[in-house]
């Protein structure tokens, strides 16, 4: 039995993606042919291009065999992805957690959250996109200031595979970090989560070469449709059943639902003997396995 965790987070119990995401897997292998021109590898002036990358798009997700204790990384792209430093995995040998939230609009919850976080102490990271920073800077301001990691989600959120020239790629991230300094007066810490989960082995390479750290996600669910919010009872088995050692965890701010579980599900995983950590104490190296 294969358990997949996509975008959405949700488990299947055979070994297929769902409808939308086995779409946008096989949709992500019919791609323009790449064209090699050994010759250019002499010239100087290609060597940092990397012209020779793979261009197509992928789809983050994560799956677990029966028998699994930790969740394996996609058999297709896990031969690039080890190059790059990208983690979906933290520290595994306790029982550390990492606490991550997307942030693509606001939608009236990130201060219960961060009053949530402070009651326990916990310092999470908010992905976000330049529209937020530049519509919330109140809030920014108080997830900076309350020690969180506000990081980059693109200026606009699109798929960062379909970005071929390395200075239009640059900019989603600059444009960011400059609102985000403009706000705070701080720099932005160097990590991006690519939004929609979706890469290729070019984008990692720019995002390499701007000094960032791909986050992705080990432990997430269907949180983020704002009309079709999952119960909380669903929710809780969700996360429960799939939490581990080293988890990085991905939520959605615009979520009611966590919202009403997020104080509870804390709590019970801090009883559990969890420790939330933060993304400044992942490991040196990131881990991929099982492929």
């Amino acid at each position: 039995m294969l358990i997949f965790n996509n975008l959405c987070g949700t488990s299947f119990a055979n070994n297929t993606l769902n409808s939308i995401s086995s779409k946008n897997v096989k949709n992500s292998t019919i791609v323009e042919s790449k064209i090699h021109f050994p010759f250019l590898k002499k010239l100087d002036i290609f060597s940092n291009s990397h012209y020779d990358l793979d261009t197509r798009e992928h789809e983050w997700y994560s799956y677990r065999e029966k028998g699994d204790i930790f969740p394996k990384s996609p058999k297709e792209t896990t031969k690039f992805l080890n190059k790059y430093p990208c983690y979906y995995l933290g520290d595994t040998s306790s029982k550390n957690l990492y606490l991550t939230f997307d942030e693509g609009y606001e939608n009236g919850y990130t201060g219960n959250i961060l009053d949530i976080l402070k009651k326990h102490n916990i310092k999470a990271a908010f992905f976000v996109v330049k529209p937020y920073i530049t519509s919330n800077p109140d809030l920014i301001k108080r997830m900076a200031n309350e020690g969180h990691l506000v990081c980059n989600h693109s200026s606009h959120h699109h798929s960062m595979a379909s970005f071929k020239n390395q200075e239009d790629f640059n900019k989603e991230l600059s444009e960011v970090e400059k609102s985000f300094e403009e706000v705070t007066g701080k720099k932005m810490p160097k990590y991006f989560r690519p939004p929609m989960g979706k890469y290729s082995e070019l984008s990692l390479a720019y995002t390499k070469d701007y000094n960032y750290k791909t986050i992705f996600w080990s432990l997430a669910y269907d949180d983020w449709r704002t009309n079709h919010q999952p119960s909380a009872g669903d929710a809780k088995e969700k996360i429960f059943s799939r939490v581990h050692n080293g988890s990085i965890i991905l939520l959605h701010a615009v979520s009611k639902t966590n919202i009403q579980i997020l104080d509870s599900v804390l709590s019970a995983l801090e009883k559990e003997g969890y420790t939330f950590k933060s993304l400044d104490d992942l490991p040196k190296e990131p881990t991929f396995l099982g492929n």
